[in-house]
C-alpha cells in the first residue's frame, strides 16, 4: 500500500497494490498494521454501501458528537468526483476543499478523519460506493452544508440541471451558516 497526504492535513489517500492474472485480480483493500504506521489508529465499526445513478449528488455531510465519524472510501464500481471540505475550527486550510476521482479501477481509496464534510458525485450510472466508518449513525449529531455553496467552489463536472439531489441536502446551509463542532 502506498500512503501520500493531499495539502489539507489529515486526509490520507491509499492506493492499494492490484494483483492480476487470468482469473481476475486481487486487492488488500485494508490492513491495520500499515494503516497504523501512517497514522490512522482507528476502530471502524460500521460499513456502509450506497448504489447511485449517474449525476446523484450526494453531501456535503459530517456527523460529529460521540458518534463523530472518520471515513474510510473507495468506489467498488464505476466513478465518482469524492469531495471533502474542512470544518476544523482551529485548522489553517477551515472551509477549504479537496477533491479527488476514485473508480473501480485505480484501487484508490480515501481516508476522512472526523472534522470534514463529506460528499461525491456518481459520474457512472450503477456506481457501488463503500465507506468504513469510525462512529455509529446518530441522527442528532448530524450536520451539512449545501453542495454548492459558492464560498467553497467546488467545481462539479455535471451541469447543475443534470443533477439529482436529495430535498434535505438541498436545504442545508452554507458554510458560513454553521458553527463547527470540531
Amino acid at each position: 500500500m502506498n500512503f501520500t497526504h493531499p495539502p489539507i492535513q489529515g486526509l490520507v489517500i491509499i492506493e492499494s497494490q492490484v494483483w492480476k492474472d487470468e482469473r481476475g485480480f486481487f486487492i488488500e483493500t485494508y490492513n491495520t498494521k500499515p494503516f497504523e504506521a501512517h497514522g490512522i489508529a482507528q476502530a471502524f465499526v460500521q460499513d456502509n454501501l450506497s448504489y447511485s445513478h449517474r449525476g446523484v449528488l450526494r453531501g456535503l455531510h459530517a456527523q460529529a458528537g460521540e458518534n463523530a465519524q472518520g471515513k474510510l472510501v473507495r468506489v467498488l464500481r464505476g466513478k465518482v468526483l469524492d469531495v471533502v471540505v474542512d470544518i476544523r475550527k482551529n485548522s489553517e486550510t477551515y472551509g477549504q476543499s479537496f477533491s479527488i476521482m476514485l473508480d473501480e479501477h485505480s484501487a484508490k481509496s480515501l481516508w476522512i478523519p472526523p472534522g470534514f464534510l463529506h460528499g461525491f458525485l456518481a459520474l457512472e450510472d450503477h456506481t457501488l460506493f463503500t465507506y468504513k466508518v469510525t462512529g455509529f449513525y446518530d441522527k442528532n449529531g448530524e450536520l451539512g452544508v449545501r453542495w454548492d455553496d459558492p464560498d467553497l467552489g467546488i467545481d462539479w463536472p455535471i451541469r447543475e440541471d443534470q443533477l439529482i439531489i436529495s430535498e434535505k441536502d438541498r436545504q442545508m446551509p452554507l458554510l458560513k451558516e454553521i458553527v463547527s463542532p470540531f
